[in-house]
């Protein structure tokens, strides 16, 4: 339900879907931010929601900028007056308190926000992926899959530890919804850096990498994820040169034995999920 601002346009909603379903693949309070349908910020948080966005808008603090946001919890007073000082498309939330909203209104170029308000505990009823192309349309399952990451094969000689398996199950989660060739950079509770549809993943690695070193955040211990398999081992030598600690990726490429050798090289933990998700 829309409670305030602005008809929405197509570009609108196509990001405020995206904004959903990024912030709907985590039962902690989160918050997302979302361009052009790619996740630039995200992050956990168990102190506040105003806390998790802060975090997420550290992330790229640039590229927030005509964003779109997702909440996984009722936005609050606190959260509204972060929000109120940047300029933003949408908000999309389980609901506003009247504080909130008393906030988000209280000056006229506010008003134009877009407050969306969503039932997150509904379940997508229609389940399926659909793309028009010249002659008719494509139909496919929507990307469903999910992982244990603690059950997946650890490639490498050193397992991750507990620390970074929390990492890792965030960064996968967060590369489902990164349009491929997706690289993705983050400690346990917040996205590093993204590199996003590239036609070369080591290109996607490396825009990752400069993005975060451009809004001063630390790739040291950090993890990646990458959202299909390594082709070559130049990917890995990037992640690792700038600090990353532990991969999870799909595996199954010819290559997978020099990308491994690339991992223990580093004396990174790799794991392999033996799915990808390959967003187009």
């Amino acid at each position: 339900k829309q409670i305030q601002g602005k008809e929405l346009s197509f570009n609108n909603i196509l990001d405020a879907d995206a904004a959903l379903g990024t912030v709907l693949e985590f039962s902690e309070t989160a918050a997302v931010v979302i361009k052009h349908t790619n996740p630039c910020g995200a992050a956990l948080s168990q102190k506040s929601l105003a806390d998790a966005f802060r975090k997420a808008r550290a992330s790229d603090p640039v590229s927030i900028f005509g964003g779109v946001i997702g909440f996984n919890r009722p936005v609050d007073e606190e959260t509204a007056k972060e929000l109120k000082e940047i300029f933003l498309e949408i908000v999309i939330a389980p609901s506003f308190t009247a504080e909130a909203k008393a906030v988000l209104s209280s000056a006229k170029r506010l008003l134009n926000i877009r407050l969306l308000e969503v039932d997150m505990g509904r379940k997508d009823e229609g389940g399926y992926d659909l793309r028009r192309v010249k002659g008719g349309v494509l139909v496919q399952d929507f990307d469903r899959g999910t992982i244990d990451v603690r059950n997946c094969k650890v490639a490498t000689k050193r397992r991750p530890t507990e620390e970074e398996y929390e990492a890792l199950d965030f960064a996968w989660r967060i590369a489902r919804h990164v349009k491929s060739n997706a690289i993705v950079f983050t400690s346990r509770d917040r996205i590093l850096g993204v590199g996003a549809g590239q036609m070369s993943r080591v290109d996607s690695a490396k825009i990752a990498v400069m993005r975060a070193q451009t809004h001063g955040l630390d790739l040291r211990g950090s993890v990646v994820a990458s959202d299909a398999f390594y082709p070559f081992r130049d990917g890995v030598d990037a992640a690792a040169e700038a600090g990353a600690k532990a991969v999870i990726q799909p595996g199954g490429s010819i290559k997978d034995e020099e990308v491994i050798a690339a991992a223990n090289e580093h004396g990174m933990a790799m794991i392999f999920t033996g799915m990808r998700h390959f967003r187009h």
